[in-house]
């Protein structure tokens, strides 16, 4: 099917949104079209930067040329004062005669009020044009907008028959180069990364993302007795956050906490992950990304708390019974009752191939 030319430039507005890193922002973009012709585009680059509307605004060789044109946005324009002004009054204020918007705007201060005040001063308004498109896009800041959760992300590195290192714990590495880059890039898109203290006393890992212009996740460990050794690398670099108990030694939490570390509570025995993602996100973090080890891995399977999984298949069989699996925890007594995926792409990277998959129940929220 031939697409209309709303949908071409609301495509060309997705690509844009595509380049930014807003979090807690949502991805935007914002094409300015007159007589059929692209004149002014423009992207949420990062939070506190300009929203993606005044970038297209901004980018115009001369201001009168806005007069009359139509603004093609992936989101809905914002009407209230956040860190920037409102879009809406910018684009009123520019002469903009039509606004043409993806979805409309999950957050509650929003919420169709940019639509209407548009409205209102008299611009035609479209709504919805590539909206499924836009939803996947934003299905991050949508989840934390609705349930004040951050969208959970499970990422997996194993060989094909599901290991994720060999019975004498050795990983390094199942997957290659340029799929452990592709994880970095993960790892910049994301608020958090969390792993279990496991992961810590066997790997020592940076839990950084190691490429050109990348954004450091904060680390997260899960760490019932804070046995993080006071020398690790976390440590070391940015921000650290360690999951424990109630019950846990103080002298050992303020020691860590002495070291840069920030230590919070998360229920008694064990760390409660529910608690956790709750803490999350009042800190205002929108997405985490989960690294494992397998048990850690088969703890948020178990609590039902998968948004999406990233699963890299190394062309490599390791075997052994003792071998560590991806997914560890108690996980299903029944194959009825296993959780079903949905797999909505797969791509090979190098020699790996890599599945994007939610789970089956579950629509993008």
């Amino acid at each position: 099917m031939e697409q209309s030319e709303d949908e071409k430039f609301m495509r060309l507005a997705l690509k844009l949104a595509a380049k930014g890193n807003p979090s807690p922002n949502p991805y935007v973009g914002a094409l300015i079209v007159k007589g059929g012709k692209i004149i002014g585009k423009g992207y949420h680059e990062k939070a506190g930067m300009a929203h993606a509307e005044v970038d297209a605004l901004k980018s115009l060789r001369n201001a009168e040329d806005a007069k009359g044109a139509v603004l093609y946005s992936t989101l809905e324009p914002c009407n209230h004062f956040g860190k920037t002004p409102p879009c809406t009054k910018a684009v009123i204020d520019a002469g903009i005669s039509k606004v043409v918007f993806g979805m409309k705007d999950p957050n509650p201060n929003v919420a169709g009020g940019g639509e209407n005040e548009l409205r209102k001063a008299g611009l035609e308004v479209e709504c919805g044009v590539l909206e499924d498109e836009a939803v996947k896009q934003n299905e991050v800041f949508v989840k934390y907008c609705r349930t004040g959760l951050p969208f959970v992300i499970v990422k997996a590195a194993m060989s094909m028959d599901g290991k994720i290192a060999t019975r004498t714990g050795d990983s390094r590495w199942i997957s290659g180069e340029k799929a452990r880059r592709y994880a970095h890039g993960m790892r910049s898109s994301c608020d958090a990364v969390l792993v279990g203290i496991n992961t810590v006393l066997e790997d020592d890992p940076q839990l950084t993302a190691r490429i050109p212009g990348g954004r450091n996740p904060v680390k997260i460990v899960l760490d019932d007795a804070l046995r993080t050794p006071l020398g690790a690398k976390l440590l070391q670099e940015g921000k650290t956050i360690i999951a424990t108990c109630v019950n846990a030694r103080e002298e050992r939490k303020k020691a860590l906490e002495q070291n840069g570390a920030k230590v919070i509570l998360c229920g008694g025995g064990r760390v409660d992950l529910r608690i956790l993602l709750v803490e999350l996100g009042k800190m205002g973090m929108i997405s985490v990304l989960v690294e494992g080890g397998g048990e850690v891995q088969g703890s948020f399977l178990d609590a039902g708390l998968i948004d999406k999984l990233v699963l890299v298949y190394a062309p490599m069989l390791i075997g052994g019974r003792e071998a560590k699996t991806a997914f560890g925890g108690n996980g299903s007594e029944l194959v009825a009752r296993a959780m079903k995926l949905r797999t909505e792409n797969v791509k090979k990277i190098g020699p790996d191939y890599i599945f994007e998959c939610y789970p089956a129940a579950q629509q993008c929220k």
